[in-house]
């Protein structure tokens, strides 16, 4: 079984780190070749799929390494491998020759072999080591024109936002050691002691969150729309955002053993669903309204995870990289061709160029909801688990589906209207477009459109059993058939409303169009809020460590060169005057000495006839 699962991770890995260092002579040969291992990597995944493999090594004492395909990894990794050929097959046409073609697609490699392991461990350590190389080779993505303006300051931004929310990992790890799950096993940490049960908790859904751009965290995929189309559709469909969700829905028991995780998890994907649809709905920008729509229908993805709705949450997660993972695209490919992505500039782009343009369509309508599309009927799935939970998060989620489609049908209703007079003037405002779609264009994204239109069978009454079973879900409920027809005329009713509002906006007061447009100042908030605080303290802890503990090493550092002087004052006057002064006196008796050396006879018993009274003289003295 090994002889797959190892493959899988190793080859996106190994053939991705080899890229990202190769010398730029063999540019011309590195998109063939990442575009070949992102296909053999598909090839094994669907072989995982089906033979469901399973290792383990020794990692640390009592803690091992392991890697698993079950039901719910078995469909994760056919699609990220799926979507992660597409975009490079689609990428290979987007970069010229002067642009770093080895790091952009060894980056993207590394990434998906990072989320595959992601998906596939069963381990906490071993997911922790995927988390941290998917955040930072997505860092790396984001910032991949780095030399421009901005490019850089946004992969930060981003990368910063997600590794503040990935301490909850390290804190959960921890907690899993202290509350007695020695393994660290995935699949035991609901089994956990109190409180230690409850830390474990938090941690992972603060991590799940940051990493799915969640509230407050959402902020950071709006910055992360500076990275290159292909980034976009991969790190933001399938993959980076995906990562987050999808660990809830592994870690759904952990969510269920405890009472306020569940509703809590679930809140917060059905306010994040409505609250940054409405930011899609105010965006003037492509990427960006695709950015905020990304948020909101991961957010349904986390509200199926915290009501306890795999099966849900599963459908809706791989319909959706499918459709956004080709919108992502098509908006790339007007980018390149156009060279901008506001929306008011791209008025008539899909009668340009029709292939796009019905994409583009297709993928539109699918995210709209609308019937029979795929995500029409995974909502309905989601929807159903949450009106198992409450009739709140029900009606909050059906209010979340209604605007999903007015930004939908919004970005729509731009790139279908007729061509303006003089429609070159709005281009070029991103860079100088080619007036052209690349040759390996059409391809990726008519799969992925496919893709997109027909995954919906998935929550079909037969397919959905067959995927309820696959997951071991199969107690979930099941959307009734007054819910999916409600749902369809939601959405169809906004089908028919759009148009008419997108040829004449009605008035909103400018402070809640800023708010929107602006994410909800989401950023700025944050940067009040964490930012100004943590650099403050760390200026306080500066001023203590320069004036306080450097200021006592210094003093210390004083005293003792006063101390050294003052021996060397008592050294030079006393030790060493005496020394001198012995010195001296021996040279005074040396000196004395010398004298009766005079080398006469005479004066030799002249002297012994003196000593010898003296002596005399002492004797009777004495006596």
């Amino acid at each position: 079984m090994s002889a797959v699962l190892w493959p899988l991770v190793a080859l996106p890995l190994g053939v991705g780190a080899v890229l990202a260092v190769t010398e730029p002579r063999y540019d011309r040969r590195i998109p063939a070749v990442a575009a070949t291992a992102a296909l053999a990597t598909l090839g094994l995944a669907i072989a995982a799929a089906v033979t469901r493999p399973a290792v383990s090594v020794p990692l640390f004492a009592g803690m091992d390494a392991g890697l698993a395909v079950d039901g719910l990894s078995a469909v994760m990794v056919v699609t990220v491998a799926a979507v992660t050929t597409a975009v490079l097959a689609f990428a290979v046409g987007e970069f010229g020759p002067d642009e770093d073609r080895g790091r952009f697609f060894g980056l993207m490699l590394v990434f998906s072999g990072a989320m595959l392991v992601t998906v596939t461990a069963t381990t906490l350590p071993l997911l922790l080591m995927a988390w941290e190389v998917m955040g930072a080779s997505s860092w790396a993505l984001i910032g991949y024109g780095w030399r421009r303006p901005g490019k850089a300051a946004a992969a930060d931004v981003a990368f910063l936002t997600t590794r503040t929310a990935d301490l909850g990992m390290y804190v959960a790890a921890g907690a899993a050691l202290a509350g007695g799950v020695a393994t660290l096993r995935l699949d035991r940490l609901a089994q956990a002691t109190s409180p230690w049960l409850h830390v474990i908790t938090v941690g992972i859904v603060l991590a799940a969150l940051g990493k799915s751009a969640q509230l407050p965290f959402s902020f950071w995929l709006s910055r992360a729309m500076e990275g290159p189309s292909p980034v976009s559709a991969l790190l933001h469909s399938a993959t980076m955002v995906a990562a987050g969700a999808y660990l809830l829905l592994r870690l759904e028991p952990l969510l269920a053993a405890t009472a306020w995780a569940g509703p809590l998890v679930a809140w917060f994907g059905a306010v994040t669903a409505l609250a940054l649809g409405v930011v899609a709905v105010a965006q003037t920008d492509l990427k960006q309204l695709l950015a905020a729509s990304t948020s909101a229908q991961i957010g349904f993805i986390v509200l199926a995870a915290g009501s306890h709705g795999v099966a849900g949450g599963t459908t809706q997660l791989v319909a959706h990289a499918a459709t956004k993972s080709g919108l992502f695209l098509a908006a790339g490919a007007w980018l390149t061709a156009l060279g901008t992505k506001r929306l008011g500039a791209l008025r008539g782009a899909a009668r340009t160029y029709p292939l796009v343009g019905g994409a583009f369509t297709v993928g539109a309508l699918t995210l709209a909801g609308l019937p029979p599309l795929s995500l029409w009927a995974a909502k309905d799935e989601v929807l159903a688990a949450a009106r198992a939970e409450g009739t709140g998060l029900y009606v909050v989620g059906l209010a979340a589906a209604a605007v999903a489609a007015v930004y939908s049908l919004k970005a729509l209703w731009y790139v279908t209207r007729p061509l303006p007079p003089g429609p070159a003037s709005g281009y070029d405002t991103e860079r100088r477009g080619i007036r052209r779609t690349a040759r390996t264009t059409p391809l990726p994204l008519l799969a992925l459109t496919f893709a997109a239109a027909v995954l919906g069978v998935l929550a079909l009454p037969g397919p959905a059993s067959w995927l309820r079973s696959l997951l071991g879900a199969g107690g979930e409920p099941s959307p009734e058939a007054w819910e999916f027809a409600l749902s369809a005329g939601v959405a169809l009713a906004v089908a028919g409303l759009v148009p008419w509002w997108a040829s004449r906006p009605a008035p909103v007061p400018r402070t809640v169009v800023r708010w929107a447009r602006n994410w909800l100042f989401l950023e700025r908030t944050a940067r009040l809020t964490v930012v100004r605080p943590v650099l403050a303290l760390a200026r306080a802890l500066a001023v203590f460590d320069d004036r306080v503990i450097d200021g006592a090493v210094r003093q210390t550092a004083r005293g003792g060169l006063a101390a050294a002087r003052l021996a060397r004052r008592l050294d030079d006057g006393g030790v060493d005057a005496a020394v001198r002064a012995v010195a001296s006196g021996a040279r005074s008796l040396g000196r004395a000495a010398r004298r009766p050396q005079t080398g006469l006879l005479h004066q030799y018993y002249a002297q012994a006839a003196a000593g010898f009274a003296v002596l005399v003289l002492i004797i009777l003295s004495v006596r």
